[in-house]
């Protein structure tokens, strides 16, 4: 991969000093530059992020004790509601290719800005939309939603709360996902510096593409399902609802058969994080570049077909059955690769152990603790008895939150001088991974253990014999949000009075880091050709792991 040194880049304004159209925040919300959409694309979510974390610490604190807290039943109803349409559908699902996507993806390959610029903006604007639409319900006569994030019929049909806009929130953030995808595919196949061929693009690339597929064939699927549950409310049309005839195991189909490649519109991209930052810490060539390329498509194609092992105890056939536990195994196998090759890449590298590979090694180790449990969820007979308990809950945070947010954050601590042009604090760095990944141990963990002993997921109340481990939990939460809110504060501080920020801080081989940091408004004064692949690191592998 070609290389340039800016030494003066550490002190480059970058795009931030684009004289555009015009200026203050409407330059930024009007901007078709990816690198100004990917910064409101983080700006909002962050946004969003905090207000759904502090649901679930409202949450874990009525969970505390058995009997009312500190709510009421319909509050913590909407507020189980609240947090996961946030979460799913206005942070983890768009965070790693909105932000990260937006803002690299044509640095990565050499580009100078996305296929569709403006198509781009359009995607922000539909996010900014549907996620005020969401806030906004919870003020309409009525309150808001109390359905889960899943909008299950019938009761999804039947209860009077404000279901209608939060089912649109969700249409519109579809289409936002949609178009974002569409531009990835195409800057991916018709944008890329001349010599990269497929196998010389970063791999954090090749998880964008896989997710961008996702995203467009998918998608689409959701939001007929969401307009069909809006024509039961508003005509009474009978799909869905079992009084008129419908059939309410259809529309857990049809969820699914989004929902399930979302986890990996959500995952596929925390992968491709991984992939990037390793070999730069391990001052290594990625190991079996190949194979991780492939498996992020294998696990996209897998992934789209394994929908219904959510819905083992609905009485669909043996065969159907056995049919999605196997394939529930199959996919496995492509995340196995990934993690077998992440490994290899450490083994006997010059490791220098900073703060975005500390978080990707409480990735790895989340994710795989996410993975094997989820294993455990395809099993059939395991399956029956956990079903619907907090087991699966702690299976899907410890994917969702351990994985991907982990995942994000590495990114943000990996790509942070690059974007802004400054650097953080090590130590508080540091520290607020210590925190974060001991509060979400301590937090998740407990949900296997209730969910073994029965404890039913999505319940106000509970039993007595619960209640140590939810106190465990809660405490959990605790460490974790104090963590968060270190990490929030070191990057907010690093923004004001950060040091400059070096081209190339890490010693990093690909693109992004021949240009200043942050970079100029169309990235390259010359668009690069690539004569090498993405992760030559050979002048490392023959020291000893000094740094180790």
């Amino acid at each position: 991969m070609t290389q340039a040194t800016v030494s003066a880049g550490a002190r480059s304004r970058g795009f931030y000093g684009e004289k555009g159209k015009y200026s203050g925040i409407r330059g930024w919300i009007f901007s078709t530059d990816h690198k100004r959409i990917g910064l409101l694309y983080l700006v909002s979510m962050a946004g969003f992020f905090l207000l759904a974390v502090t649901f679930g610490v409202l949450m874990r604190l009525e969970m505390l004790s058995p009997g009312k807290t500190i709510m009421e039943p319909q509050t913590y109803n909407t507020l189980f509601t609240l947090h996961g349409i946030m979460m799913i559908f206005l942070f983890i699902i768009p965070g790693l290719p909105a932000v990260f996507g937006n803002f690299l993806l044509p640095l990565l390959i050499g580009a100078r800005d996305v296929f569709f610029p403006r198509l781009n903006l359009l995607s922000w604007w539909l996010f900014i939309t549907g996620g005020l639409l969401a806030l906004v319900s919870v003020f309409l006569p009525g309150g808001a939603a109390d359905t889960g994030w899943t909008f299950y019929v019938p009761y999804s049909i039947r209860t009077n709360t404000n279901v209608l806009p939060a089912l649109f929130a969700a249409f519109i953030l579809g289409f936002s996902s949609i178009l974002t995808g569409l531009n990835f595919i195409t800057t991916i196949h018709r944008m890329r510096a001349p010599g990269m061929g497929w196998f010389r693009m970063p791999l954090f690339v090749w998880s964008l593409y896989a997710t961008a597929w996702i995203q467009v064939l998918a998608t689409p699927i959701i939001g007929i399902t969401l307009l069909l549950v809006a024509l039961e409310r508003w005509f009474g049309v009978g799909i869905f609802d079992p009084a008129l005839g419908g059939d309410p195991v259809l529309y857990q189909h049809l969820f699914w058969i989004y929902s399930h490649p979302a986890v990996y519109i959500m995952i596929l991209p925390g992968l491709g994080v991984a992939s990037e930052i390793l070999p730069v810490f391990a001052r290594r060539t990625i190991f079996g570049y190949k194979f991780i390329a492939f498996s992020s498509v294998a696990i996209a194609g897998l992934g789209s077909l394994v929908w219904a092992h959510h819905m083992f105890t609905v009485g669909m056939s043996y065969t159907g059955m056995f049919v999605f536990s196997l394939l529930t195994f199959l996919v496995s196998i492509p995340s196995a690769i990934k993690i077998f090759n992440w490994i290899a890449t450490l083994y006997k590298g010059s490791i220098v152990l900073d703060v975005p590979l500390l978080f990707i090694l409480s990735f790895i180790v989340q994710f795989s603790i996410g993975g094997f449990t989820g294993l455990m969820l395809g099993a059939l007979a395991v399956n029956i008895h956990v079903q619907d308990t907090y087991f699966v809950v702690g299976h899907f945070h410890y994917v969702m939150f351990g994985g991907t947010g982990f995942a994000l954050f590495a990114a943000i601590h990996y790509w942070f001088p690059k974007m802004f042009g400054k650097m953080y604090r090590k130590g508080p760095a540091v520290l607020s991974w210590i925190l974060a990944t001991l509060g979400f141990n301590t937090l998740y963990m407990p949900f296997f253990f209730l969910g073994y002993m029965g404890m039913p997921r999505r319940y106000y109340d509970y039993l007595p014999e619960y209640q140590s481990f939810h106190v465990i939990a809660t405490v959990g939460s605790w460490i974790l949000v104090l963590g968060i809110i270190i990490m929030i504060v070191n990057l907010l501080y690093a923004l004001k009075k950060g040091a400059p920020a070096l081209a190339n801080p890490w010693g990093g081989k690909t693109l992004e880091w021949t240009v200043p940091s942050p970079p100029p408004t169309e990235n390259f004064a010359t668009i690069p050709v690539v004569t090498t692949g993405p992760y030559d690191f050979s002048e490392y592998e023959q020291r000893p792991a000094e740094h180790s």
